[in-house]
């Protein structure tokens, strides 16, 4: 994902009156139940396909890469609009990660283009760019910030403050409790909610600098597992935990 973006098109954010009315209305400016592929979405597909095909990868993956890059532009924007509505076929998971790793590129290069400012709270468990659910939360130590915690969208990589101790998806501060793998890394935990029976990952950036919400928290599926068990269901949304 990183490699490809050097030389895309430029990818083109709402006008300013749709911005500003998107504000006013308390709506994600990047609306992704609106999206329309573009000439910038069409050469990020592609660009990551012709990388993708140069990695290491499973026997399933290979096969999953080879039929989307045969699929047709009908087939192709069916994907996306899976990705984006959340309806991503069962049989289909493999495919769709590709699909969601080249919006996950499209859709950041639109949101480092908003003005933070304009920016506002659209719902709870909601990116206030584009209006994805979260990917994890991190507690960060940055200078002004310290031992403040931030979402991470799980499309656009948009980070929003989101008050401690209080569920990310319900709002809830009842009944938020912590849980984490006896001997595994301290710096992930889950939170999880008693009052919509959720949890999503925090993560204690300021702890371990380089902590990553997308790739920690797939490095962390084992404490997924074991909450899980415990009758908690995941509120988070990782297009390279799909099928979890």
């Amino acid at each position: 994902q990183h490699w490809i973006q050097n030389g895309l098109p430029a990818a083109e954010v709402p006008r300013s009156d749709a911005i500003e009315r998107a504000r006013e209305f308390r709506m994600p400016p990047l609306d992704r139940t609106r999206f329309v592929a573009d000439k910038a979405m069409d050469a990020t597909w592609e660009r990551l396909l012709a990388v993708a095909a140069a990695i290491a990868m499973p026997d399933g993956a290979r096969i999953a890469l080879d039929r989307v890059n045969t699929a047709d532009a009908a087939v192709k924007a069916a994907m996306l609009e899976a990705v984006l509505s959340n309806t991503i076929p069962v049989e289909e998971l493999a495919e769709h990660t590709f699909a969601a790793a080249a919006l996950q590129v499209h859709f950041a290069r639109l949101a480092v283009q908003l003005d933070p400012t304009v920016l506002v709270p659209v719902g709870e468990g909601a990116c206030p760019a584009c209006g994805s659910a979260p990917v994890s939360s991190m507690v960060v130590g940055w200078p002004g910030a310290q031992d403040t915690r931030f979402c991470a969208c799980s499309l656009c990589g948009t980070l929003w403050n989101q008050p401690r101790v209080k569920c990310t998806l319900c709002g809830s501060t009842e009944g938020i409790a912590y849980q984490e793998l006896a001997g595994g890394p301290a710096t992930v935990k889950t939170e999880t909610c008693e009052s919509c029976g959720s949890y999503l990952k925090i993560m204690h950036q300021r702890i371990d600098a380089a902590i990553d919400p997308i790739a920690d928290d797939v490095a962390t599926l084992a404490l997924d597992l074991l909450v899980r068990e415990s009758g908690y269901r995941r509120g988070a949304v990782n297009p390279f935990l799909l099928g979890y």
